[in-house]
């Protein structure tokens, strides 16, 4: 196998986007931007994007497709700044597009989009975000959310003003978010990362379609499970049984093998990006020259303590343009930030479970019902066969494989359901709950 073969083999990934159960139109976008070859990884690394838009008519769906199409290039063209800055930038370059875009048209005035972008690189992967939309990483059994909510709940509840469990943190909706890319002209981005990279590790995105409707523990349990495309299709088939009240977008990209993995050795990110260290601005030099002149006319007048106090002055901001200008001198460059933001912000132990192996089960038998009623064409040949290997494992006290079967005869079921005659996806007729 060649060397660039093996590269492009390291990255399992899938990415899908669902309109859910209840709307009529899908305001998620997303992108995959994988680097070309190694070379291309090493500087920029692999791109993935997911924004969930939000506004009347098509706005919402407006400012998330531009948010989508616009980043990747964005963050190629800032060659000169490191990858995280220069994702950062893309962000909000992304941001102001979307503003000038509302700005200019009435029908899409106050339009915004969440914005969840992770880069995978030999340093690790770094995350940019805004909004509610997620990123997580799983390693093991160990599944941790990366990204910061910025919704009502999640900013109360950081301000210690939302205990845990409360009967306000009950009550307030968890779908008022405090911070997005479009109504603002600008807006600051969350930078996390990096996290280094190991054989195993799959990192999942998502909009609040999925993680409102599933537990974190629920979710990571799928994806350590399956592979990224059937974890993807499962997890949207999932929280559609479960109401699927918004649309529903999965990205999963998992590292298997080593060529997708932070090498031991792997240099931080390069400090050229740094801003220079700037030669002293003219003020400098003029407040310099009023303060020793100031000093020497005190001392002539013979107010020898307020010369002394204003000479150090001068003195003081000598040595500061000195250094300065030395500095800019060897072309001398601020270091570059290597670690950024408090990520992970949470994290679960994902474990099978009894209580999720009923809860699927229990999805398909309420499917299967309604499939009866609905009067469906479906073959259960390979539903039943996994169904009786999920059984089987069960009564084993294999409970990975009883779930992982359960889920497999679900997804199949559902998929069947999507292909009957004149069936919608926002049709009720699937509504389990």
């Amino acid at each position: 196998m060649s060397n660039n073969s093996a590269f492009r083999d390291a990255l399992s990934h899938a990415a899908l986007s669902d309109i859910g159960m209840r709307r009529s139109n899908n305001q998620d976008n997303f992108t995959v931007a994988l680097a070309s070859d190694e070379p291309f990884w090493q500087l920029r690394g692999h791109l993935f994007v997911v924004a969930d838009g939000m506004g009347a008519h098509a706005a919402g769906e407006l400012a998330s497709k531009i948010t989508v199409d616009t980043i990747p290039s964005l963050y190629h063209k800032f060659r000169d700044l490191p990858p995280p800055q220069a994702l950062e930038r893309a962000l909000q370059e992304a941001n102001a597009e979307v503003n000038r875009k509302g700005q200019a048209n009435p029908d899409f005035h106050n339009m915004g989009t969440t914005c969840s972008a992770l880069a995978l690189l030999p340093q690790g992967a770094i995350a940019a975000h805004i909004g509610d939309s997620r990123i997580y990483r799983l390693r093991g059994d160990l599944f941790e959310q990366l990204t910061f909510d910025h919704s009502l709940v999640w900013e109360m509840r950081a301000a210690a003003k939302l205990p845990e469990g409360s009967d306000l943190a009950a009550s307030l909706p968890k779908n008022v978010i405090t911070r997005s890319l479009g109504p603002n002209a600008t807006v600051k981005i969350d930078l996390e990362g990096p996290f280094p990279i190991q054989v195993g590790d799959a990192f999942l995105l998502c909009s609040d379609g999925l993680s409102g409707q599933l537990t974190d523990a629920e979710i990571g349990l799928v994806v350590s499970l399956l592979s990224p495309h059937e974890a993807a299709q499962s997890l949207i088939d999932i929280a559609n049984l479960e109401g699927g009240p918004d649309n529903i977008t999965v990205i999963i990209a998992k590292a298997v093998s080593p060529e997708a993995a932070s090498p031991p050795d792997v240099k931080p990110f390069a400090s050229s990006g740094g801003k220079v260290v700037p030669q002293p601005h003219p003020g400098v030099w003029a407040v310099f020259g009023a303060v020793a002149f100031l000093s020497v006319l005190f001392a002539l007048l013979q107010w020898y303590p307020a010369a002394g106090v204003i000479g150090l002055a001068a003195i003081g901001i000598l040595g500061f343009a000195l250094y300065q200008w030395f500095q800019s001198l060897e072309g001398k460059k601020e270091p570059t930030r290597q670690r950024f933001g408090r990520g992970p912000h949470a994290r679960v132990k994902v474990e099978p479970n009894a209580e999720f192996l009923t809860k699927i089960g229990n999805l398909v038998r309420k499917l299967r019902e309604t499939a009866r009623e609905m009067e469906w064409s479906i073959d259960y040949t390979d539903i039943d066969e996994n169904l009786n290997r999920s059984a089987s494992a069960n009564d084993q006290g294999d409970l990975a494989a009883a779930v992982t079967a359960q889920i497999r005869a679900l997804s199949d079921l559902m998929e069947q359901a999507r292909r009957q005659p004149d069936k919608r996806s926002s049709d009720s007729s699937i509504d389990l709950v």
